[in-house]
């Protein structure tokens, strides 16, 4: 086993991602958009291109403000960009007239859960290319690799899918399994951070307690292989059991041990309502001690009682940047959020898998009872948050509860004459853990406040549907998150410009996670594009009605190829894998991005 590089000092670590945000620049200045200082007046080139996509509102993705013109594509790659008219007579073996319409970089969902669809499914997921995602990255809390003889066990009450692992054995699991989805055939471009309760599941199963030092040893090593594999960091999902028995201390030793390869840590913190704040100083400590930068998943303040701790949430990262803290943050832009109704119960309940044999006991459900209503927990109770009323019951997999899918809880305990705790814990116990939950907790003026926020960027935390064949109910955000912003935001409410909202999709993204040749329009990188109307995009599906395709999103090309042609989708799969700066390939060292080895896959 390769021993362990040097950890190096905060301030280079730090630094990673403005390295890469740099040599971007370097690589593309020389190629600057026309209409920004580019190269007018070139003669086409003799060969065809593949695709000119003519005469539309060019926003780059870099936040700066769209110009008219032109862009070809040739194979994979963005051959030309024009001012408008100059490829009017350039041969094409396609052209698009986008007069009238944006062309930007292709979305990156910094907050993807397609894993399994991406595996077991057809790997179009439907609902996430039709609002422009060219790019998943997956990852919050669990993972399919690494993995071994713990990961395999399915557990009820694991929230984050452990168990729901292949086995990606052996110490380039995590190559494998991104190998993997890219034989599969997927439309977009798939990549993913290593989740932290994986890794802890890897060493230690799901018991609770600190980890060993022999545990942390196995922690680091597995980390350490998943970063050379191209994870792009640690990602963590600290409300869910097994991944909430780890220490802060534990994350700090695991989150050092991807420090040298230039990885990020992203978490869903310990609290986002009463202990928001708490959690937020336990992220930055992480980040801190552990010498890497810190991004915060779908940032909320939740329940109306916590509305108030948002301007402080965003001071404090506002402070830590200050002090030289690279802290950010991503958002849905909905009120509400989903997860598993079995999030509602007490987290020691589902210690060493044992959440089915509890809710069976009746003194250990008394002792879930009681808990659940207090009122302050040491633990995040969604369902108090969000109170009985303003929790929607989905993705039912028992035919006898199919009658209450888009119910509501309370609704549902009043239709039996009972308590919603009896009623809830009936329900997790008949579906062994699930189903999901939809919470109502947010607010609508700070869903705006945090819109405007330039460390912020947008995620979906969803996983792709398909509107023809999905039987249950989701989230809308799986079909509507991008347009949303586009259109209620940007066009109807003016909460930030088209140019910011464009930059938080892509370039943000790009550039925290350290993918130098995707999430801006420049010559020479993949040809990841969307073409929309700023004047109808929008979203349509909604909490009741949830499996409706977003509008306005004309086309959507994926290294080079329309996944989505006229609003509908190709059924084309040419996504590839994208990885972290931290990829080795086999014993060969760290790849350049800017010159791949041969035989190598393109675009990292």
């Amino acid at each position: 086993m390769r021993p362990p590089a040097p950890r190096p000092p905060l301030r280079l670590a730090l630094a990673v991602p403005l390295l890469a945000l740099a040599a971007l620049a370097c690589r593309t200045a020389a190629q600057p958009a026309p209409g920004a200082g580019g190269r007018p007046g070139r003669a086409p080139a003799a060969a065809p291109y593949d695709l000119v996509i003519a005469g539309g509102r060019i926003v780059d993705g870099t936040g700066s403000a769209w110009f008219l013109g032109d862009l070809a594509v040739s194979g994979d790659r963005i051959a030309r960009i024009a001012p408008a008219g100059l490829l009017a007579a350039a041969p094409a073996r396609r052209r698009i007239d986008a007069r009238g319409l944006v062309v930007a970089p292709g979305f990156i969902d910094i907050q993807s859960h397609s894993r399994e669809d991406f595996l077991t499914g057809d790997g179009r997921v439907v609902s996430k290319v039709t609002q422009g995602i060219t790019t998943e990255i997956m990852g919050e809390g669990a993972t399919n690799a690494p993995a071994n003889a713990r990961t395999a066990v399915t557990r009820a009450g694991d929230a984050t899918g452990v168990g729901t692992n292949p086995a990606f054995t052996g110490p380039r699991g995590f190559d494998a399994w991104l190998r993997a989805m890219e034989r599969h055939g997927t439309s977009p471009n798939v990549g993913s951070f290593v989740g932290a309760t994986t890794v802890r599941v890897y060493a230690k199963g799901f018991a609770q307690g600190a980890a060993t030092p022999a545990e942390l040893d196995t922690m680091r090593t597995v980390v350490r292989h998943a970063m050379e594999d191209g994870a792009f960091g640690l990602a963590s999902a600290l409300i869910y059991p097994p991944g909430t028995f780890a220490g802060t201390e534990e994350l700090v030793e695991v989150a050092r041990a991807m420090a040298p390869y230039g990885g990020v840590y992203i978490t869903h913190m310990r609290s986002e309502a009463d202990g928001l704040l708490e959690a937020m100083d336990e992220a930055i400590r992480i980040g801190r001690e552990g010498g890497v930068p810190v991004e915060i998943y779908h940032l909320k303040a939740m329940g109306q009682r916590n509305w108030a701790k948002m301007p402080q949430a965003i001071a404090k990262i506002d402070s830590a940047r200050r002090a030289g803290l690279d802290v950010q943050a991503n958002m849905y832009p909905y009120v509400a959020g989903g997860t598993s109704l079995g999030s509602c119960l007490p987290p020691w309940a589902a210690a060493d898998g044992r959440l089915l044999e509890n809710l069976r006991d009746p003194a250990q459900r008394a002792r879930m009872r009681a808990e659940m209503l207090s009122e302050r927990t040491p633990w995040e109770n969604l369902c108090a948050l969000a109170t009985p009323a303003g929790v929607q019951l989905v993705g039912f997999t028992v035919p006898a509860l199919k009658a209450f899918e888009g119910k509501r809880l309370g609704e549902v305990a009043a239709s039996q004459g009972r308590e919603w705790v009896e009623t809830l814990m009936d329900i997790v116990a008949q579906e062994r853990g699930g189903p999901g939950g939809i919470f109502f907790f947010a607010g609508e003026e700070n869903l705006a406040l945090q819109l405007r926020q330039p460390w912020l960027k947008f995620g979906t935390d969803a996983g792709g549907a398909d509107p023809d064949s999905t039987t249950t109910m989701v989230h809308p955000r799986a079909y509507g998150t991008y347009p949303r912003i586009l259109g209620k935001y940007v066009r109807e409410e003016g909460v930030l410009p088209l140019e910011d909202a464009i930059r938080k999709m892509t370039s943000a993204v790009a550039t925290r996670l350290s993918i130098p040749d995707r999430g801006v329009l420049r010559e020479g990188l993949f040809a990841d594009l969307v073409v929309f109307d700023p004047a109808t995009v929008g979203d349509r599906a909604t909490f009741e009605r949830p499996h409706q395709l977003s509008v306005g999103m004309r086309h959507v090309l994926v290294n080079g190829v329309e996944v989505v042609r006229d609003g509908r989708h190709t059924g084309a799969k040419p996504g590839r894998v994208v990885r972290g700066p931290g990829w080795r390939r086999g014993a060969g060292g760290v790849l350049s991005a800017a010159a791949p080895a041969p035989g190598a896959p393109a675009g990292r």
